[in-house]
């Protein structure tokens, strides 16, 4: 499949401090790729040099097969792109700045800016001054600008910051709309982990500058640990009863026993009828399964991240 982005390498260091440190991303048409990270791990710095923002330290960006520089306007056209809070003239109107995008970006006809309103939900707002917006509608607002023109690519930082829960929904249905019927290409970096993980296809986990890992969201489920978790009335028994009958990965808690071994996962019955059968009735007896953001965070401190 074709790569629409692409990066080798790609660095960036302020004076003694790695914002980026030898990225290879791979980002392929029609794709949602989740780029993933803690705050300060690198992304918006990721992101600006990808657009030409900033330049690299060393490393090279590739979008649609061509190199990343500030000056190489026929690529622009192609891109749409939201980084960090969304720039705005704050004395003219909603309307008036998107009057102004759609010039700069030789759209003919007005029709553009009515239905990029229509289409952000931003029309009971539309003559209202950018600074008095809320940071959800100028989130909107920022999002209108990079869509407007219709482009084969979106390059968006945070974009559900500011949303409410029904905001982050409409937006994530728009986003997979344009990527599933229209075959557009969007790099998306969030925090909000949970969120990513329901309508990305690829993810990126980026910490500390460093990719840390790079998986297909249908792999999720594989990698995700699932445990089982016990409880009853002699912790140390039912502990020592499960050891004896060749339950390996199996440790005693506070208040309940954690079992990570695949055939209790798997037939958590079997479970139950031994313990009956030992004298150690569970009270309790539950199959959990981690979400993204524990993967991410599991992740992270495995590869000398947080603590």
């Amino acid at each position: 499949m074709e790569d629409i982005i692409k990066t080798v390498d790609l660095s960036k260091e302020y004076g003694e401090v790695k914002a980026a440190t030898a990225l290879n991303l791979n980002v392929r048409k029609g794709e949602i790729y989740g780029f993933l990270g803690l705050n300060g791990a690198g992304k918006t710095t990721t992101i600006r040099m990808l657009l030409g923002m900033i330049r690299p330290t060393s490393g090279k960006a590739f979008i649609l097969g061509e190199k990343v520089h500030a000056n190489h306007n026929t690529l622009w056209e192609k891109i749409g792109y939201l980084v960090e809070i969304p720039y705005s003239y704050p004395n003219l109107t909603v309307r008036e700045n998107l009057e102004i995008i759609r010039r700069l970006r030789f759209l003919h006809g007005r029709d553009a800016v009515n239905k990029i309103i229509d289409r952000l939900q931003l029309k009971q707002y539309s003559n209202r001054k950018a600074k008095n917006l809320s940071l959800g509608n100028k989130q909107r607002l920022g999002l209108a600008k990079a869509l407007i023109h219709h482009p084969e690519i979106l390059i968006l930082d945070e974009p559900a910051n500011g949303l409410d829960p029904a905001g982050i929904h409409d937006i994530r249905e728009m986003l997979s709309d344009l990527a599933v019927k229209q075959g557009v290409t969007i790099f998306i970096s969030s925090h909000i982990l949970g969120e990513i993980s329901r309508f990305a296809t690829r993810i990126g986990i980026i910490h500390e500058g460093k990719m840390v890992k790079e998986i297909d969201t249908d792999q999720l489920n594989s990698l995700c640990q699932k445990q089982l978790f016990i409880r009853t009335d002699d912790l140390k028994r039912t502990h020592s009863v499960l050891k004896q009958n060749g339950f390996k990965n199996c440790e005693l808690e506070e208040n309940r026993i954690k079992i990570s071994d695949e055939s209790a996962i798997n037939d958590p019955g079997k479970v139950a009828i031994l313990l009956v059968n030992t004298g150690c009735p569970p009270s309790l007896l539950h199959v959990t399964e981690e979400d993204l953001e524990s993967y991410f965070l599991r992740t992270i401190k495995s590869n000398g991240g947080i603590q």
